[in-house]
């Protein structure tokens, strides 16, 4: 499989051009408990408009994204940055204490990138200058110890955030350029150094514990491949083989059931049952994973491919849903965890936008009310422990998917 750059640098150039107007200010709203139907949408839009006020409405989701949006906003503490570097939660009280930093640099870059995609207004642009300014200035994030390592989910997002804001204008002046340029190079480079050695990406490591680890995940490693493109075409990103390599690692773990495995394993762990490698263990691996492939140019994740992955996302919603919000990672059905929920809707929504324009207002419609239902009052979402960290994220994950349902993404 060959990895398409220049296309790829194409298309994330498109989608960091500076917004031109401010959202609408439409009023508030409380979010509806309405839960959508989980049938699967045919091709073509339905002829009915829905109301303005319904959770599927895209006036429903701007709001939505709005008050997001200015949570955001209001939570930046005075030096830029989002998140606590210490433990929020007892439950996570077992990893190194360097992991608390490493994912609140992650955190942090999530609401950049969420600033970043918004349409800009002036509270915005001045929160979104000082996150890229915290960003680019900050410790650089480091491996906790011998098995936590992380500090991969700091560099990954890192690399994203940053080769989003170098194709930016508002970010490619003399006072900008260089200082994203610097700490973007400084992301990948890390983490190329910690690519295991079939291709993957991961945040743990197993004995006997090594420099360069061991242990890579589908989902880390297909949500940095399209960035990993885009820094190649920057120079960022010396060598294509780390590229390749990590395109090829998910394509493997690509199951004939559509799902993807949790890990890539010599042979697929799929043994019936409540398998997280079941498709319903695996339905945000699917979006996410699709979505990196077609933009690498793979050849077999065709429009077909990634349409049946959006109509199982919405089959087996239910399985996501029970899992939100408990407090063991993969307690719920088919081992889903509750951080599944809100990475699984922000790449179902990206997925959605690589479908032909005339079906994607009907899919987006079926992803709303899910984001919108699960909205707090003071205008945060959260999946998973409550933490500054999953707070932060999982509110940069919703704002950004329900924009990517306002806006048609580039053919």
């Amino acid at each position: 499989m060959r990895f398409a750059a220049g296309v790829l640098a194409l298309s994330v150039t498109a989608l960091a051009q500076a917004p031109s107007q401010a959202p609408s200010q439409a009023p508030a709203q409380a979010p509806s408990s309405q839960a959508p139907s989980s049938q699967a949408p045919s091709q073509a839009p339905s002829s009915q408009a829905p109301s303005s006020q319904a959770p599927s409405s895209r006036s429903a989701a701007q709001v939505a994204a709005d008050r997001a949006l200015e949570y955001l906003v209001t939570t930046q503490h005075p030096d830029g940055s989002w998140g606590s570097r210490s433990p929020d939660s007892m439950f996570d009280s077992q990893f190194a204490g360097e992991t608390y930093y490493c994912w609140q640099v992650g955190a942090h870059c999530l609401a950049t990138m969420a600033l970043r995609r918004a349409p800009q207004t002036p509270a915005r642009r001045v929160v979104l200058d000082k996150a890229v300014r915290w960003v680019v200035k900050a410790q650089m994030p480091l491996r906790g110890n011998h098995w936590d390592n992380d500090a991969v989910w700091a560099w990954l997002y890192g690399t994203v955030a940053l080769t989003e804001l170098a194709a930016d204008p508002r970010f490619q002046g003399d006072d900008w350029r260089m200082p994203v340029a610097a700490r973007g190079k400084e992301f990948v480079a890390w983490l190329a150094m910690n690519q295991v050695p079939n291709g993957g990406f991961g945040y743990y490591d197993d004995a006997p514990f090594t420099k360069i680890p061991k242990w890579g995940t589908s989902f880390a490693t297909s949500a940095v491949v399209p960035a990993l493109g885009l820094a190649l075409a920057l120079g960022w990103l010396a060598d294509e083989q780390t590229l390749l390599r990590a395109a090829s690692y998910v394509k493997r773990c690509r199951l004939p059931n559509g799902a993807y495995e949790y890990d890539l394993n010599p042979i697929p762990r799929l043994r019936g049952g409540e398998s997280i490698n079941n498709v319903k263990g695996s339905l945000g691996r699917i979006q996410v994973s699709n979505w990196a492939l077609h933009l690498a140019k793979d050849p077999d994740t065709t429009i077909d491919r990634i349409r049946i992955g959006v109509q199982q996302f919405f089959e087996h919603h239910e399985f996501l849903q029970v899992a939100r919000m408990r407090p063991i990672p993969h307690e719920a059905y088919y081992q889903n965890a509750g951080y599944f929920y809100f990475f699984g809707h922000f790449y179902c929504s990206q997925a959605i936008q690589l479908l032909p324009q005339v079906e994607r207002e009907e899919f987006h419609a079926q992803l709303r009310p899910y984001i919108v239902a699960a909205q707090r009052p003071d205008g945060s979402f959260c999946d998973f422990q409550n933490t500054s960290y999953m707070t932060t994220s999982s509110t940069a994950f919703s704002a950004m998917a329900l924009l990517s349902g306002l806006e048609p993404a580039a053919k």
